[in-house]
């Protein structure tokens, strides 16, 4: 393995996010300040605790998955849609690196500023709500399965784009609304059958209600099926990633 050669790669990409600090960094973490603001403080107070935890701490799980998605998918697909965008992808195709280690350079990268963010915000939520964390390996296992999943999904889409408005189309009118329909900020035991049911559907309750279980111990649905459906989408992430680079989709043309 050419390990210099995804250092390298490596260290370029995190240089990148220190360059662009405010939009990688403090911008997520103002917006979810806000988010404590509004729903923690001024809809909290409104709201009786949920499942014997406080709102304002209950929906802080929530926010750090919606934060995680949606920067690990942006990180990760503007990471290698900017070299095709410029024309170097080529370059980097043509280097002494497997296709495995150029995807290890910009996913690790991209995945190690997602938790970096995520952290940051746990740490931020902290000086708002009462924060518990009864499994923490629990939750740091779910918060880098889901960073390097959904970093793998962002590096797809980047491959996939073919400008920059496409880029910010799946995070922002997918993703997030999947999010917030997901029991970021409410338990879907608290619906109707039906509506809970069609929940059911939605893959973000599992990533929300698991990375919720690693705090409070409890889920809206178990542990292993969280498990579980997180480990299918990983490894339908790392089929399409090894399918585009067998066949060159998008990458050589």
């Amino acid at each position: 393995m050419n390990v210099r050669g995804v250092w390298a790669l490596y260290v370029f990409e995190m240089r990148r996010a220190w360059r662009t600090l405010w939009q990688s960094i403090v911008a997520p973490v103002i917006t979810t300040m806000l988010y404590f603001v509004v729903f923690g403080s001024a809809i909290g107070s409104r709201i009786e605790d949920i499942g014997g935890v406080d709102y304002g701490a209950f929906i802080v799980p929530g926010l750090m998955m919606l934060s995680l998605l949606t920067q690990s998918i942006s990180n990760a697909s503007f990471a290698i849609y900017f070299p095709k965008f410029t024309g170097t992808v080529y370059e980097m195709l043509s280097a002494p690196m497997s296709p495995v280690e150029l995807v290890m350079g910009y996913v690790g990268a991209a995945a190690t500023k997602s938790i970096i963010l995520g952290l940051i915000i746990l740490a931020t939520a902290t000086f708002f709500v009462d924060v518990r964390i009864e499994h923490p390996l629990a939750m740091i296992a779910f918060l880098v399965l889901t960073a390097v999943t959904f970093s793998l999904f962002g590096f797809i889409i980047g491959i996939w784009a073919d400008g920059f408005e496409q880029l910010s189309f799946i995070p922002m009118l997918i993703v997030t609304p999947l999010t917030f329909l997901g029991g970021a900020f409410y338990s879907i035991n608290m619906l109707p059958e039906l509506w809970r049911t069609i929940s059911l559907f939605n893959p973000v309750v599992y990533l929300v209600s698991g990375f919720r279980w690693s705090f409070y111990g409890e889920g809206d649905v178990s542990i292993g099926l969280s498990l579980g459906i997180t480990g299918v989408f990983l490894l339908l992430c790392l089929g399409t990633v090894i399918w585009i680079f067998r066949t060159g989709y998008r990458l050589k043309e």
